[in-house]
This record gives C-alpha cells, structure tokens and sequence, in this order.
C-alpha cells in the first residue's frame, strides 16, 4: 500500500529525558491514523518531528517519500498542520487570518479566496467573516483554525487533539468535515483523548506509552488484543450472590460490583452469561437485567497503557 509517512527508529532526547524511543510506523495514503496515548507518552513530540518544529536526535521520516531532514521544504510542501497549542490572530478578521495563513502557503490570490469562501461556508463561519479573532468562542476558533490549516489544499493533515474542550456542535461538524475531505483524498494523523472519535474516525489505530509503540492495528484488530476486556453486565432484583461465588464461575478473570449490579470479565462472556442464569436459577436469584459487551477502544487502550504502568 501507497505510504504517505514512513518511520523508522524515529527517536527524540531532551537531556536524559527519552520522549520518543525508536518508534517505527507507517501512515497509508487516504487513510484516518489515530495516535493514542497518554500525557507525555510522545504524540505532540512526533508531530513536532514530522512537521520540521523540532529535529530527531535518531532515526528517520519520510513524508510522502521525501526525507523530512534532507528535503525537508519538499516534504512540508503539501501539509496542513494544526498543532494543540495554536492560535488565531486575535486582531485580525476571520476572513483575514484565512487569507493570512493562504498567502504564508503560497497559495495565489484568486485560489485562496475561491478556497477560503468555501471553507467559511463549511464551517458556519461566513457570518462572522467580518468579526475579529479575539470576538470568537473557543469552538469558533478551533473551526477558524481548522479553515486556515485547510486553505493550502494540503494532501496530508496534522490534527493535534482537534476537538479538545470544545462544545458539542463544534465537535461534532469538525469530526463531520475531517471524514468528508478524508473521503475525498485527505491523508489525515490525529491525536485525541477521545476514544470514541478515534473509534468513529480512524482507519487504523498507533498507541503509544512512554515513547514506545505499544500497538498499531485497526480498531477490530486491537480490540482482539484486549479479548480478557470483554464481560457479562449483570444486575440482580432483590437478593444478590455474593462476589466470591461469581469469582468462582470457570472462564471468569475478574469481578467488579457496584451494589446490586455486577461486571464480570471473561474470554467467555456467551458461556459465562449461560452460567449465570444457571445459577440463579438453582440459588433462587432474581437476575433483573444481563448483557454481554465486547471492549471498546478505551477498554485496549487502558489495558494497553496500564500493562505498561501508565498511570
């Protein structure tokens, strides 16, 4: 498969600190890849490595097959970057931190205004075209910022925690808009601590921890890792069993109980439910409610971190 990034042995010192550790991986042109992991584990820190802000202390990157420290103005050529820290430009208009930022990327005069009336239009901004940066919410900054990491027509986008903080509406549009331009081509690397947006969007999933990759795989994949997350919900009407007679049902790893209600962890969660109803038949137990439920990605991606001594 076509790559757009290429990483092999990437690495980054600060003194004696390792903030990435000889991390290799692949990103597939058109495809969504998510970067998962905890505070400080090394996303940003990538980032910074791939888009030319900071230099590897080892290793090497290519972006769409230019190396990013030996062509570097070549691999940066066609990139959309919008890091977690960014900002508007608090004094001037929406409409003129778009051109602002479509003039920096080279962008001719008649191609950034053409891009950039369709990029107000997609975001909801076209009514505050003429209001200042300083004047706008967070969410109408961050769908500000998106525009304007946009109006290059980049091939590849870097979305550092995209929707961080931001209200429903403004999350919701901007995971809208990343899906529709990935379907139209866009090569997109996201970091969130959002697992259900890197469910809902990601082609395929890297997680990494204290520098390391942990994981890379589709969502389906690295939920087969985490098969020992899978469990039986179970809640009881009146009288309920005692922990240790639910421990002791074969296949089950772990009990939890919150009152009347029950979660049991199993490989087996089919055949552990079966043996539930057994026994709270044979015991005189009312079950109220039960249900199975496969891991999520937040379920692989807290085994994952915690195996590892993540906090």
């Amino acid at each position: 498969m076509d790559e757009m990034i290429r990483v092999r042995g990437l690495t980054r010192h600060y003194g004696e600190l390792v903030a990435v550790d000889h991390i290799d991986f692949e990103v597939h042109r058109g495809e969504i890849f998510g970067f998962l992991g905890p505070n400080g584990a090394g996303k940003t820190t990538t980032i910074r490595m791939l888009t030319g802000v900071i230099d590897p202390t080892e290793g090497s990157a290519s972006i769409d097959g230019h190396d990013i420290r030996t062509k570097a103005i070549a691999a940066r050529r066609h990139l959309g970057i919008l890091p977690e820290d960014a900002n508007v430009y608090v004094d001037l208009t929406v409409w003129q931190n778009v051109m602002l930022m479509g003039e920096l990327l080279g962008a001719g005069r008649r191609e950034r205004r053409l891009r950039g009336e369709e990029l107000l239009e997609t975001f909801g901004l076209q009514d505050r075209r003429a209001q200042k940066g300083r004047a706008l919410s967070k969410g109408l900054r961050q769908r500000l910022m998106v525009c304007m990491a946009l109006i290059g027509d980049p091939d590849l986008l870097f979305l550092d925690e995209p929707t961080s903080g931001l209200d429903v509406a403004s999350a919701r549009l901007i995971r809208q808009i990343v899906a529709e331009r990935n379907r139209r081509g866009l090569t997109v690397f996201l970091t969130t601590h959002n697992m259900g947006e890197a469910e809902e969007l990601c082609d395929r999933v890297a997680i990494i921890d204290h520098g390391k990759i942990a994981a890379i795989d589709t969502s389906e994949g690295l939920m087969r890792v985490a098969r020992s997350r899978q469990s039986v919900d179970v809640e009881f009407a009146g009288e309920s069993p005692p922990a240790a007679e639910l421990e002791a049902i074969p296949d089950v790893t772990a009990v939890k109980r919150d009152a009347s209600r029950y979660v049991l962890y199993s490989e087996q969660p089919g055949q552990v439910a079966q043996q539930i109803a057994t026994l709270a038949t044979e015991r005189g137990y009312d079950i109220a409610a039960i249900s199975t439920r496969k891991p999520s990605l937040e379920d692989v991606y807290l085994f994952l971190t915690e195996s590892n001594g993540s906090p």
